[in-house]
């Protein structure tokens, strides 16, 4: 499975969305229940499928699908 596959099957996980259906602009503005608990979740996830530990610094700039793509890409994930 891609990562990108695997980054859209946590975002689903976890908001419960279509994960076909997001881009980069998909954040807290456009996803329901994307709240600061869902965040922490989120990254929880994100931690646990791609095996990588977000710095507490940068857990709030990871604010949309596209910057956490960005993020994983930059840890060797693309």
């Amino acid at each position: 499975m891609s990562d990108d596959a695997r980054l859209r099957g946590v975002f689903a996980a976890v908001f419960g969305v279509d994960g076909d259906a997001l881009t980069d602009e998909t954040s807290p503005n456009t996803v329901a229940g994307w709240d600061s608990v869902n965040h922490l979740h989120l990254v929880l996830a994100l931690e646990g499928e791609f095996e990588v530990q977000f710095d507490p610094g940068e857990i709030a700039e990871l604010s949309s699908f596209g910057r956490i793509r960005e993020r994983l890409a930059r840890g060797g994930h693309a």
